[in-house]
C-alpha cells in the first residue's frame, strides 16, 4: 500500500526575478529539492529588458505590469486547483508576482521568497519563509524583517548578503547556499 504524500499531486512553480533565471543557484537548487520530493516542476520565464529599475518605483511598478501579464499568460493553460500542494518558489520581483497570482487566483499555496521586495507584502501571505541579505541594494533592509513578521513569515536575514543572496566571498557563498537550501529542504518537507 503507497503511503497518501505518495499519491498526492503536487507542483512547485518557479517565479524568477528579471536577471535572476530558474538556473541560478537559489532557483536550481531548490527546484531540484522540489523534484526529488515528488512535485511536478513549472518554471516559468520572465522576457523584461529595461534597466534603472533599482530605486524608480514607476518603472518597477510598469515592470510589475509587465511581468504580471506574462504570469497570466504562462500559467493559464496550468490547472493548478488539480494538485493538493502547490508551492510556490520565487526571487526578487518573482516573489510580488507570485504572491499576488496566488491571492487573485484564490490559491492554497506554500511560500519560499527568495529577496522579497516591499511590493511581495502587498497582497496577505501564510504558510510561506522568506530569505534576505543585510546589503541588499534592492530592498529597504530595515523594512523586509518589520513586513515579514506583520505577516508572520519567518525570516533569514544573511548578514554581508546582497539581493542574490552572495557576499564577496565565493566560500562564504556556498556556505550561505548550503545553509538557505537546508531550509528549504526542511520548508518543502
Amino acid at each position: 500500500m503507497k503511503n497518501k504524500e505518495a499519491e498526492m499531486k503536487k507542483i512547485a512553480v518557479l517565479f524568477p526575478g528579471i536577471g535572476y533565471h530558474c538556473d541560478k543557484p537559489l532557483l536550481y537548487y531548490s527546484r531540484r529539492l522540489a523534484q526529488n520530493a515528488g512535485y511536478d516542476i513549472f518554471p516559468i520565464t520572465y522576457s523584461y529588458k529595461k534597466s534603472g529599475l533599482k530605486g524608480d518605483p514607476e518603472k518597477m511598478r510598469k515592470a510589475a505590469e509587465e511581468l504580471m501579464k506574462q504570469t497570466e499568460k504562462a500559467l493559464r493553460d496550468l490547472s493548478l486547483e488539480e494538485y493538493e500542494d502547490i508551492l510556490f518558489i520565487s526571487k526578487s520581483l518573482g516573489t510580488a508576482m507570485a504572491v499576488r497570482y496566488a491571492f487573485e487566483h484564490d490559491l492554497d499555496v506554500r511560500h519560499i521568497l527568495f529577496t522579497p521586495l516591499e511590493q511581495t507584502f502587498e497582497y496577505p501571505l501564510n504558510n510561506s519563509i522568506a530569505f534576505s541579505g543585510t546589503a541588499d541594494l534592492w530592498v529597504d533592509t530595515e523594512m523586509i524583517p518589520k513586513l515579514c513578521e506583520e505577516s508572520d513569515i519567518p525570516l533569514t536575514v544573511i548578514d554581508g548578503a546582497d539581493h542574490s543572496l552572495e557576499t564577496g566571498d565565493v566560500l562564504r557563498n556556498i556556505d550561505i547556499l548550503k545553509e538557505v537550501t537546508e531550509q528549504v529542504r526542511n520548508f518543502i518537507s
